[in-house]
């Protein structure tokens, strides 16, 4: 396994979530404890809750299961929500073809389980040569089968910039990010769906500094963040500040922990490698108690997105351990 944390080259135009959905399957199928044993019972018929903060997952690591199978591990991991990955060819919710009879056969295997999608997401690379096209259309149709599903987030990223372009990354937010988003937007905007963008490092939106300018470059207010706290930890950047700052702009977020190695850092250097890594909530450095807290004062009633890319757990294990440790705050 690539011991890089991002789990993918830079230089690649792969997706990293293409990479780290392979490298989950390679555990293999015993780690899944795959079964078709029933899931566990739903609340009493007629109790009703209102939504508050609340436990999800993304889909990635699971997408060559049968949908049936990864809802039934959600139920038995007391995952309510799923993050469903929404690539063109996807085994669960491909936006090219998806239609009313797909989502009314969706929404059956939900309500069996009483189980709600929080978002469909679709991660690829917009600013690879030639693709930003490519993408506008498989957002509208991705936004076009949140519709259908009654789901309020579409999901996404801005992008990995090119290697000579790194460097210039709030450049690329103020000139070429607006045109690739303003198509996508218009449509989202008429169909009454939110667009949240993940703050992958690697892509455009890395510092707080970007934040800003993402925000000052497209104002609409349907456009925001799927928060995810984790790459800002390994940044060294302040990782409470946008709750505060942004609380309006949060639509969705990632539950994914960093764990940082003082004692190797200070040997390596922070340009060195293998200082830092990605692991399952509760097993890293964010104190999640105080960023749930946080998140609960500013009025956020969404969703925590468990972003499973732990190398040292298997899927279904990963998804319970962090669960399990989340719901406590929920």
């Amino acid at each position: 396994m690539n011991t890089t944390p991002t789990r993918r080259s830079l230089d690649s135009q792969t997706s990293r979530r293409d990479f780290i959905a392979t490298a989950a399957g390679v555990v293999g199928a015993a780690s899944f404890g795959w079964t078709r044993a029933a899931a566990q019972a739903p609340a009493a018929q007629g109790e009703k809750k209102e939504k508050g903060i609340r436990v999800g997952m993304l889909t990635m690591p699971l997408q060559k299961e049968p949908f049936d199978q990864v809802l039934d591990m959600a139920k038995r991991c007391r995952i309510a929500a799923l993050e469903v990955v929404a690539h063109p060819g996807s085994k669960h919710v491909d936006p090219m073809t998806f239609g009313p009879a797909d989502a009314e056969n969706v929404k059956k295997m939900l309500a069996e389980r009483g189980l709600e999608i929080s978002s469909l997401s679709n991660y690829q690379n917009p600013m690879a040569p030639g693709k930003a096209e490519e993408f506008q259309n498989v957002l509208k149709k991705t936004i076009d089968a949140a519709v259908l599903l009654g789901v309020p987030v579409v999901c996404t990223n801005t992008g990995v910039p090119q290697e000579q372009e790194r460097a210039n990354k709030i450049g690329l937010i103020k000139k070429v990010t607006p045109k690739i988003f303003r198509p996508i937007l218009d449509h989202a905007k008429d169909k009454g769906i939110k667009v949240a963008i993940e703050n992958w490092f690697a892509t455009c939106l890395q510092g707080l500094d970007t934040f800003d300018c993402l925000f000052e470059a497209i104002p609409d207010e349907h456009f925001g963040l799927n928060y995810d706290p984790s790459h800002l930890v390994h940044q060294q950047c302040d990782h409470l500040v946008p709750v505060a700052k942004f609380s309006k702009r949060i639509f969705h977020t990632h539950a994914k922990d960093c764990l940082v190695d003082v004692q190797k850092r200070s040997y390596v250097g922070v340009l060195g490698k293998g200082w830092w890594r990605y692991v399952i909530p509760g097993y890293g450095d964010i104190k999640w108690g105080e960023y749930i807290s946080l998140l609960r004062d500013v009025g956020y009633k969404g969703v925590l997105s468990i972003e499973h890319e732990d190398r040292t757990f298997g899927p279904e294990e990963g998804f319970r351990h962090g669960a399990r440790y989340l719901n406590q705050f929920c």
